[in-house]
């Protein structure tokens, strides 16, 4: 026998509205790009990463190569800035042998020139018998003075005292000597040197004369500004060298 079950419950009112309630919920429909987003940076940052670590790495790779090539250049520039020291020190040594050369060259006093120059300017009263160079005297302490510049003695007759005043005031206008060290050593009257045939005859007094004795220093003023007196003096050889010397630029004009 058969059993019919009917429910009821379904045809009543308040169950159809709740069916019909359930029947209507819906699923949301905000706007889902931000998700999408963050899922596509959050499967991206991984592979990002890894473009960045490889960027990184190939830059890396780049400066040491450019590291090691600068290094290289340093070496070499190292190198050649050594030479060129080495070269500009070589270049100095001999400008200052150069240099050195030049001022002894420029310190000489030929002997012909300053004959040359006593010649033309001692008196017609006056007789040179004898001229020496001496070396400036060493002091107790055994250094030279201030002025090493070679002395020069001169020794000889003259007819007065006066005469040899007039020689001395003419020597110290030479621009081969020092005005401010010329100066007479000795003066004293003797007799004249005689001649066989007036030793003869003792009738004949010996006429009386001054021996001098005038010392002086040599001018340390540089041969290349004495030129012209050079050149009057006839010293064509030394003043051709420094004209040479100056066209060089060795010597200042």
């Amino acid at each position: 026998m058969y059993s019919l079950e009917i429910n009821f419950l379904r045809d009543r009112p308040g169950y159809q509205k709740n069916v019909e309630k359930k029947a209507k919920v819906k699923l949301p429909t905000r706007n889902l790009t931000p998700v999408y987003i963050g899922l596509v940076f959050g499967a991206g940052l991984p592979l990002l990463s890894g473009v960045v670590w490889w960027f990184l790495q190939l830059k890396n790779t780049e400066l040491a190569q450019q590291i090691v090539q600068l290094e290289q250049e340093n070496k070499s520039l190292e190198a050649q800035i050594g030479s060129i020291k080495k070269i500009r020190a070589e270049i100095n040594q001999i400008k200052a042998e150069t240099q050195a050369l030049v001022s002894i060259f420029d310190q000489i006093r030929p002997w012909s020139a300053m004959l040359q120059d006593l010649r033309d300017r001692i008196p017609a009263t006056v007789q040179i018998q004898n001229i020496r160079q001496f070396s400036p005297a060493v002091a107790a302490d055994g250094k030279t003075p201030p002025n090493p510049a070679a002395g020069i003695e001169i020794s000889g007759l003259a007819r007065s005292f006066n005469d040899v005043n007039d020689f001395l005031l003419l020597l110290q206008q030479s621009p081969f000597f020092k005005a401010s060290e010329a100066k007479i050593i000795s003066a004293e009257l003797v007799d004249a040197p005689v001649t066989p045939s007036e030793l003869k005859s003792a009738s004949i007094k010996p006429q009386q004369m001054i021996k001098y004795t005038i010392q002086s220093t040599m001018s340390d003023v540089p041969a290349s500004e004495l030129i012209r007196e050079l050149e009057q003096k006839g010293t064509v050889g030394l003043v051709t060298r420094i004209r040479n010397l100056q066209q060089t630029g060795v010597i200042q004009r």
